[in-house]
């Protein structure tokens, strides 16, 4: 077992959702290989993942490689998010959890600290080159050990309506300051229009923008968790949104209802702040806009930074209860670093991957069809991806986020302090760390 801080740190505590099943506090190490005599021989696994086609991607590793090493892998669907970590967690107590799970970056502090995923570093080290250190690195946890192989990313991108930008004579943004002279120039010129909108009903919006002003929302402490998410980077983000709110160059209503929708179809918002994966968001939400938007990088704090945010993303984990981690880990870095089943993905599931070459591969000569107009999207992306910024997660991201939706929500609606508001999500993060029995440092 890696002698590493975040081993360490399991022993202090459980995370709300475990705790809601029961579970106690776990201190076995997940490198631990307790079936090392199930490693040899045929190997019969099961995957729960809820990416599209990902039973069509899976044939290609059955038919293929999995043919020839004897590793059958079985597909089971399963709902994304807290409700996929929740029976993870509850399958794991009974030791009945599958071989793999496809997790998201934030929700791996979770199952790390609930014992719940393999130590795959052994397995994994020859495939580590193929991703940046900023991918690569939320799936170690800053420590020696690797809980995942990355399988995609959402690098933060500024969405606009490069028809309208034209015809108010608006200028993109590079920085900011610009973005924020932006939204006062439109709303002068078009008082019915908003530049975009600030939403309190995704926290991984805005999560990213602080990841890229340099937060970082979990570290630790020796054995203690140590929470920023009122430091100083959050709060120039915060402020920042807050003040276009209630100044009114924005709009303050939340994103994926029918009134955006309908924003953005009709031009009411010309730019969205948002990820790689958007192109598929507007295709559904603004069908009638398709070959007038084009996607730029994020605007910097400054003239001299580049740098990016991560917004989403997921990685492919072996759980403790396989029988088979060493075939299992195979499976994974196939999976994600294999030339057909990352263009797979790209195809059946629409993802973007993490891995560096296959971002560049041909599944992304071309632009996504509702950008055909921008015939360089998929390089452009690949660029702005290698500047993403490290993350930091923790082992109730759940909480806080749920505290983010609460306190901005109100923040956004009533035009009030969205530093007042950060304050609360800190607060309340930290209070349940406590509650759940984790070290915390001050």
């Amino acid at each position: 077992m890696p002698n590493t801080k975040h081993s360490r740190l399991r022993r202090w505590g459980v995370t709300t959702i475990a705790v809601a099943l029961g579970a106690t506090s776990l201190a076995a190490c997940g490198s631990e290989d307790k079936d090392s005599d199930a490693q040899s021989g045929p190997a019969s696994l099961t995957y729960w993942t809820w990416t599209p086609g990902m039973d069509k991607v899976v044939d290609l590793w059955n038919k293929g490689p999995g043919k020839k090493q004897q590793i059958t892998v079985t597909v089971k669907k399963q709902a994304a998010g807290d409700d996929l970590v929740t029976k993870i967690l509850t399958a794991h107590k009974a030791k009945k959890a599958p071989d793999l799970v496809q997790a998201e970056y934030q929700a791996l502090p979770t199952l790390v600290s609930n014992d719940a995923l393999a130590d795959i570093a052994g397995e994994s080290k020859d495939v580590k080159g193929k991703f940046t250190a900023a991918v690569w690195q939320q799936t170690t946890l800053g420590t020696d050990a690797v809980y995942a192989i990355p399988q995609d990313i959402g690098p933060m991108m500024f969405y606009y309506r490069a028809d309208l930008f034209k015809k108010y004579g608006l200028t993109v943004p590079t920085t900011w300051d610009q973005f924020a002279e932006t939204a006062r120039a439109l709303k002068k010129k078009a008082p019915d229009k908003d530049l975009t909108t600030f939403s309190a009903n995704d926290s991984g919006l805005f999560a990213g923008l602080a990841q890229q002003a340099g937060a970082k929302w979990w570290t630790t402490s020796g054995d203690k968790w140590k929470v920023g998410i009122d430091d100083a980077a959050s709060q120039k983000v915060a402020k920042f949104w807050g003040g276009l709110v209630k100044e009114g160059v924005i709009d303050n209503q939340p994103m994926y209802q029918p009134a955006w929708n309908k924003a953005l179809n009709t031009g009411k918002q010309i730019a969205w702040v948002s990820a790689v994966w958007a192109p598929g968001t507007l295709a559904t939400a603004a069908p009638d806009t398709k070959g007038k938007w084009a996607m730029a990088p994020l605007p910097q704090w400054s003239d001299s930074e580049n740098v990016t945010g991560s917004w989403g993303g997921s990685s492919t984990a072996v759980t403790t209860d396989s029988k088979h981690k060493a075939a299992a880990a195979k499976f994974a870095a196939w999976l994600n670093t294999d030339p057909k089943a990352v263009a797979a993905l790209a195809k059946e599931g629409g993802i973007y991957p993490a891995s560096t070459s296959a971002q560049l591969s041909d599944a992304f000569t071309e632009p996504p069809a509702f950008f055909s107009n921008q015939t360089d999207f998929y390089t452009k992306a690949s660029e702005i991806a290698k500047t993403t910024a490290p993350s930091a997660w923790g082992p109730n991201v759940n909480v806080a986020y749920t505290s983010f939706n609460d306190a901005f929500g109100a923040a956004a609606k009533n035009k009030s302090d969205f530093g007042a508001a950060l304050k609360t999500m800190q607060d309340t993060t930290v209070a349940d760390l406590k509650k759940q029995g984790f070290g915390v440092a001050q």
